[in-house]
């Protein structure tokens, strides 16, 4: 079992090309995650989400900028680490569940089979069966996948992630085209994984619903931490480069270009737009 690891980027970049240009999917990421926390990815689709997701699972080296898992800086990391790291440390639960799954395979013999690269290096790995049953799913192991529900199937997803007993966790959207039950299922094994073994967890969601369950959560816009919700207060956050991203509604209400003066007040700070063409913010 691999003991919670933090997650730290700095300065974090990632530029892919698409139909001849560059795109810009993260443009200054800089986030901590401490050992065994929770945390949602929230944001519109396109925003970088599920790039940052692959970045911190090693599936791509960044453009520019550090990840730090641990100790481990990601994006120097030898191929024969990255590897051992991806097997012992750092489990990726892709959005859909058969992505996840051997088709030809059984749950249990899914479990199994996730557990061989961790076996192999050496990694104490929980009993298959102990795997299972910490996601409910004992029940329909030794069942054909195509015979199973998409709530099913997604729960042995979970385990399959679950199954070399990572440190760190990564979720891509695990509640997308469920039922409520199915959602609350699934939503209640990876908080429980959490509680019980201390894993760190980084969760991709579109659900409102799941952000509202999760302790705390990080929306990304446009490549950027564009706010962080905090019990269920919303704040948003100062980059390293002093860029502060507005709320929505404040977007919304003053149009590009608006200059506003920022006015010192006792215990706080106020945003005054100052040019004519700047809307007028509602009344608090």
């Amino acid at each position: 079992m691999s003991a919670a690891q933090p997650i730290t980027t700095a300065g974090l970049v990632h530029i892919y090309r698409s139909e001849g240009h560059d795109v810009a999917a993260l443009s200054g990421v800089d986030l901590v995650v401490p050992a065994g926390e929770v945390v949602g990815l929230l944001g519109p689709s396109g925003s970088g989400k599920s790039t940052l997701l692959a970045l911190l699972a090693g599936l791509f080296r960044p453009s520019a900028g550090k990840i730090y898992v641990g100790e481990r800086e990601l994006s120097t990391l030898p191929a024969k680490d990255l590897d051992a790291y991806q097997a012992q440390v750092a489990s990726l639960m892709l959005q859909g569940a058969r992505r996840n799954l051997i088709p030809y395979l059984t749950g249990r013999q899914n479990v199994a089979f996730a557990q061989e690269r961790a076996r192999a290096l050496g990694t104490p790995v929980p009993e298959v069966g102990e795997v299972l049953a910490s996601v409910g799913a004992v029940g329909f192991a030794d069942d054909p996948l195509a015979r199973l529900s998409q709530g099913q199937l997604q729960l042995l997803a979970l385990a399959v992630a679950l199954a070399p007993a990572p440190g760190v966790l990564l979720a891509d959207e695990p509640t997308s085209a469920l039922d409520h039950v199915a959602r609350e299922q699934v939503l209640a094994a990876i908080l429980a994984a959490n509680a019980t073994a201390g894993t760190t967890v980084v969760v991709v969601t579109h659900d409102p619903e799941v952000a509202a369950r999760l302790p705390r959560t990080i929306t990304i816009r446009d490549g950027r931490i564009g706010g962080e919700g905090r019990s269920g207060e919303e704040y948003a956050v100062i980059t390293a480069d002093g860029f502060l991203p507005l709320p929505g509604h404040i977007r919304n209400a003053l149009p590009p270009g608006t200059l506003v003066r920022i006015e010192d007040q006792e215990g706080g700070y106020l945003i005054v737009p100052q040019t004519a063409h700047s809307a007028k913010l509602p009344d608090p």
